[in-house]
């Protein structure tokens, strides 16, 4: 879990084998994220900003609006939670990321996503 100003993000990755094609070189991986507002004052999550990194050490940069089409207002004590995928060349490799906030205030800040694993059953063993 990451924790910046009132922002807790916890992140829990798996691999989708029915997805997954290792003959072609298709890795793909389930993330599932949970945004916890721990302060008191409601912020809105702007925009997203991920650095993928495959098992060859290749870098993809991924940055767009929101999350899943949305741009979620958290308040105090609630969180918002979503899923979504990435597709590797590679059965392991790593992301890591933020999310711009902004509080109702108008005060933006970057709420960070501390690197996490990808990787396909027994690709670590």
């Amino acid at each position: 879990m990451t924790d910046c100003c009132s922002i807790v993000v916890g992140v829990n990755a798996e691999y989708s084998e029915e997805h997954s094609e290792p003959e072609n070189q298709r890795f793909v991986f389930v993330y599932h994220i949970k945004i916890r507002n721990v302060g008191d004052q409601a912020a809105q999550l702007l925009s997203r900003h991920w650095l993928i990194t495959d098992g060859n050490g290749r870098l993809e940069e991924v940055m767009g609006d929101g999350v899943i089409g949305e741009q979620p207002v958290i308040l105090p004590g609630k969180t918002h939670q979503y899923e979504s995928f990435c597709v590797l060349k590679t059965s392991v490799g790593y992301m890591q990321g933020s999310y711009k906030m902004l509080y109702k205030d108008g005060e933006a800040f970057d709420a960070p996503v501390a690197a996490f694993t990808l990787a396909a059953p027994g690709a670590l063993n």
